[in-house]
C-alpha cells in the first residue's frame, strides 16, 4: 500500500476529546496551542445543535479553551448547508434551539408550520408533544424529514438525556418515514467542513471519542482516524465493531506533538 501522506490539517470532535461534563481535558489546551501555531487548518465538531458556533466560542473560552468561532462546525450548520444546497431558499418546520434555527435564517430560509418542504428535528431540552404532533402531520402531509444527528442520547451531570435520534424514532413510528441525518457519522458533515477549510480528505485527521460516529464519519471521509480513551468508549469496546481506528490513543495531550 501507498505510504499516507502527512496530516495537513485536524478534525476533532469536542465532547470526550477537548472537555467531559463541562471541563478542559488535560492536554487540551495545549493541543488547541499547538494547531494555532502551526498554521494549519483545523475544526472542532459537534453533533450538538443548540448552540450557534459564536455561543460555543464564549462558553470554551470561558473553559479556558481558544477556538475561533470560525473554527467550530455544528451538525446544524451542516444541516444547513445541505439544504441549502438541496432546495436553496426553502422553508422549514424546525424543532430545535438557536444553534440551528439560526442556522437556517442565515441561508436564507423561511420558518413556517404552514405546508413547509421539511420538518427539522435538532436537540432541545424541551421536546414538546404538541411540537412532535405537528411535525407528525407536516411529515404525513409531504414534508420531508431531517434530523441533525442520529445520537439517541446525550450527556448531562445527572445521566443520559433522551436526544435527536430518540425522538427521530418517535416520529419515525408515527409516520412510517425515516429521516435523512446530516451530522455524523454521515460523512457529509465531514465534507462540508472539510471544504469549509479549504481541506482534503487525504491529507486530514479525525480525532474523536466515539467508534459509532467519530471513527465511522472520519473513516467512510477517507481521512485517518484517532480514538482517544477519554470519552465513551473504552480500549475493550473496540474490538466490538467491524471497523478500527487507524490509532488508539489514551487522550488529546498524546497526540500534541505530532501536529
Amino acid at each position: 500500500m501507498a505510504e499516507r501522506k502527512p496530516i495537513e490539517s485536524w478534525l476533532t470532535d469536542m465532547d470526550g476529546v477537548l472537555i467531559h461534563e463541562g471541563v478542559p481535558i488535560p492536554g487540551a489546551d495545549a493541543f488547541l496551542k499547538r494547531l494555532r501555531e502551526s498554521g494549519k487548518p483545523f475544526l472542532v465538531l459537534t453533533n450538538n445543535s443548540i448552540y450557534t458556533a459564536r455561543d460555543l466560542h464564549a462558553r470554551l473560552q470561558r473553559m479556558g479553551l481558544d477556538i475561533p468561532v470560525e473554527n467550530i462546525w455544528t451538525s446544524a450548520l451542516a444541516t444547513a448547508k445541505f439544504l441549502d444546497d438541496q432546495r436553496p431558499g426553502g422553508t422549514a418546520y424546525v424543532i430545535g434551539e438557536a444553534g440551528l434555527t439560526t442556522a437556517l435564517h442565515d441561508i436564507g430560509y423561511v420558518l413556517t408550520d404552514s405546508e413547509p418542504d421539511y420538518v427539522v428535528l435538532g436537540e432541545t431540552r424541551t421536546y414538546s408533544f404538541e411540537a412532535m404532533t405537528k411535525a407528525v402531520r407536516l411529515i404525513n402531509a409531504g414534508s420531508r424529514f431531517i434530523c441533525t444527528n442520529p445520537d439517541e442520547t446525550g450527556p448531562s451531570l445527572q445521566g443520559p438525556l433522551p436526544a435527536t435520534g430518540a425522538v427521530a424514532a418517535l416520529i419515525t413510528k408515527a409516520t412510517g418515514k425515516e429521516p435523512y441525518f446530516a451530522g455524523k457519522p454521515n460523512p457529509l458533515m465531514m465534507r462540508t467542513g472539510l471544504n469549509a477549510i479549504g481541506a482534503h480528505s487525504e491529507t486530514s485527521a479525525m480525532i474523536g471519542d466515539r467508534m459509532d460516529t467519530d471513527v465511522l464519519a472520519g473513516l467512510e471521509a477517507g481521512m485517518l482516524t484517532y480514538l482517544v480513551l477519554t470519552g465513551l468508549t473504552a480500549a475493550g469496546d473496540v474490538d466490538k465493531y467491524p471497523f478500527r481506528p487507524s490509532k488508539i490513543v489514551d487522550s488529546i495531550a498524546d497526540l500534541v506533538d505530532r501536529i
